[in-house]
């Protein structure tokens, strides 16, 4: 005789509802990724047949000085667009909470540039840094603080810091959203007893909105560091990694290895690596957030 069981009717139930959401998630997401992982232990190449090489890929990977140049610059731009993207955030989603007028056009208007796609704003950019007719230079002779065009693109002393401004501007806007919507959640009665209690401007930012936005800044920063060290589009269409691999990033590397050269599995053990880098960084924002709910 079937015992029926209200616990496990429910938990069918629930697995029912959530199957239309996991499918997707399964096929789409779960499935390449394993998929890649194991690629990284072949010597697949374009038209060739699977082997799998063990760990070869990883100790090539290792010696290949092009490989750490890539991740040396992945790093670089990581850091610098994630810093840019914080401190400008910061100082726009305090502007906009402060009750300016117009404060919900600008918040509007701030979405433009998240809204592009990187490819848009690859070429927006490219337009910008143009040696001849680009904004840039005309605007910079024309203030007298250049006598000639910079070829910004093409240079190896400007061509890093071009496409870092670049990227800083193209996330600056879902930084922002996020640090106001934090700003939102810190009740007004917290700065009016501060104000009674005679605290200027930076005593409450720095004693009370900064605490407070501690776990808003920290999910922020974590976000900020995965989507920038694996950025692709912008800096393909600006730069496809050059002058001289200046601006070749980890993301452009594994794609040069894959599509230009045909090594699938070594372009896969690039994204392993990646992979493995971008969970140590997860593994300790987890644990700073976990610290900070056991305070």
């Amino acid at each position: 005789m079937n015992q029926y069981s209200p616990k496990k009717s429910r938990s069918f139930s629930e697995f029912q509802i959530l199957l239309p959401i996991l499918i997707p998630i399964i096929l789409f997401s779960l499935l390449p990724l394993g998929r890649g992982i194991y690629l990284g232990f072949t010597d697949y190449t374009l038209g060739s047949n699977l082997k799998f090489n063990g760990f070869e890929n990883y100790s090539q990977l290792f010696k290949d000085h092009y490989f750490w140049k890539s991740f040396q610059v992945g790093i670089v731009w990581t850091i610098a667009v994630s810093f840019g993207q914080m401190i400008l955030g910061m100082g726009l989603a305090l502007s906009l909470h402060s009750k300016i007028r117009f404060s919900s056009i600008y918040s509007v208007l701030i979405l433009i540039p998240w809204a592009m796609p990187p490819i848009i704003r690859g070429i927006v950019w490219r337009q910008i840094y143009g040696s001849d007719s680009g904004i840039l230079n005309l605007v910079l002779i024309h203030l007298n603080m250049i006598a000639h065009p910079i070829n910004w693109l093409s240079s190896f002393e400007h061509v890093l810091p071009a496409v870092i401004v670049a990227g800083i501007w193209g996330g600056v806007p879902q930084t922002t959203i996020f640090i106001l919507a934090g700003l939102k959640g810190i009740s007004s009665d917290i700065y009016d007893a501060a104000k009674i209690d005679g605290a200027g401007l930076w005593t409450k930012f720095s004693r009370i909105t900064l605490p407070l936005l501690k776990p808003t800044l920290a999910a922020v920063i974590c976000l900020n560091v995965l989507w920038n060290f694996n950025s692709f589009g912008l800096v393909y269409v600006l730069t496809q990694g050059g002058p001289g691999g200046m601006t070749r990033l980890p993301m452009l590397a594994a794609y040069e290895e894959a599509f230009r050269y045909g090594y699938v599995g070594y372009a896969a053990a690039i994204g392993n690596v990646m992979i493995i880098f971008l969970s140590i960084v997860l593994y300790f924002y987890l644990r700073i957030q976990f610290k900070e709910q056991v305070k």
